[in-house]
């Protein structure tokens, strides 16, 4: 990767070394030149993009076109109370869930975003039933892109953290044709990127081509997000912290039961926010693990495949974690192998620092040994 975190100014006149009053005009505290020099000194995502696709232009309109959505969505959901857009639509999506209007615009969002990009193929999203396929041969590119626009928006209306999260594949099919649902219903270990927004206290955007997982924060006063950190499980496994919807524990497989009973005993804390994108983004920064898995009553569990399984196990093993589903389909085996039987098909999630997963893969060893 030609990847550089950031660009710092250096000389008797850079932010960092100012010589004179005249180097800083209009500074009246130090947090205004802090905020300066950072502006000045760090990675925009824009030039992350130019540099890091390698030449692929059709890559980086691709990765121009997601960061252009996220902005919408962000600055939609900002104003979403002055607006009047909480509450139900009135609907219900492909997958049972019902609709919020911050749902149907961060869709809308996505889809033209996508489509007025030139690059795209087929898209998938939570809220289409369908594929949207596009047809005009002049209007559409090599790539396929499976996203959630608005995941967690259950918890919208009481101001919960949510966000969007997205998968890429290149097509496999003649690009005189157009694509099909096979170019896209492909193991997560053909994904050609992926990534996560997160509209909380700030807004994120964490992206990764398979070469390391990176962090960007949007500063709103200048319309850019700046790049903050590569992320990276802690090498200790970070905190003891367990995540997961322990009101459906007692609808678990036995190890999973097991393996929340051994962390309350173990000084492990609990913490849940309901939104993927929350919880995922806080273990990936202070280690634990995120577990969804399968019940009684949904026994593929709950969590999409191809926007929502694969885009985190991709940046969870880049960010040097292990991503699993557990017992699924009668084999132990990791997220990024399963092969989606259609494009809103349905995984267990177990995705965390090696430590915890680890600890709760032998106690599935020792349940199929048994």
């Amino acid at each position: 990767s030609s990847f550089r975190p950031a660009h710092r100014p250096s000389g008797p006149h850079s932010v960092a070394a100012p010589c004179c009053p005249f180097c800083l005009p209009a500074m009246s505290t130090y947090a205004d030149a802090g905020m300066l020099k950072n502006r000045l000194s760090s990675m925009t995502l824009t030039q992350f993009i130019v540099e890091d696709t390698n030449g692929d232009q059709q890559l980086a309109l691709l990765m121009n076109a997601v960061q252009h959505a996220c902005k919408v969505c962000a600055n939609a959901i900002r104003k979403a109370g002055p607006c009047d857009l909480y509450g139900l639509a009135g609907e219900v999506n492909s997958t049972g869930d019902d609709v919020k209007k911050l749902d149907l615009i961060a869709n809308t969002v996505w889809v033209d975003s996508l489509k007025q990009s030139g690059v795209c193929c087929l898209l998938v999203s939570e809220e289409e039933e369908d594929p949207i396929i596009i047809t005009d041969v002049n209007k559409r590119g090599p790539f396929c892109v499976a996203f959630d626009p608005l995941d967690g928006s259950s918890n919208i209306d009481c101001n919960v953290s949510v966000g969007s999260i997205f998968s890429v594949y290149r097509r496999l099919s003649p690009s005189t044709e157009n694509a099909t649902v096979k170019d896209i219903l492909r193991p997560g270990t053909e994904c050609i990127a992926a990534g996560y927004s997160m509209f909380g206290a700030a807004t994120e955007l964490v992206i990764t081509y398979g070469q390391g997982v990176y962090r960007f924060a949007l500063d709103r006063a200048i319309g850019e997000f700046l790049f903050v950190e590569q992320v990276k499980f802690p090498q200790d496994g970070g905190k003891k912290i367990y995540s997961c919807n322990e009101g459906n524990l007692n609808s678990w497989d036995q190890p999973c039961k097991d393996y929340v009973h051994s962390c309350k005993n173990n000084g492990y804390g609990a913490r849940y926010v309901g939104s993927m994108v929350s919880d995922v983004h806080r273990t990936l920064l202070y280690g634990g693990i995120f577990i969804y898995p399968a019940d009684k009553k949904n026994t593929k569990g709950k969590l999409r495949v191809l926007y929502e399984g694969f885009p985190m196990a991709m940046i969870t093993e880049q960010a040097g974690g292990v991503a699993t589903t557990g017992m699924f389909l009668g084999k132990i085996g990791r997220i990024q192998d399963v092969v989606p039987e259609h494009i809103h098909d349905r995984c267990p999630i177990i995705m965390g620092g090696e430590r915890d997963v680890k600890a709760l893969l032998e106690l599935y060893e020792k349940q199929s040994k048994a």
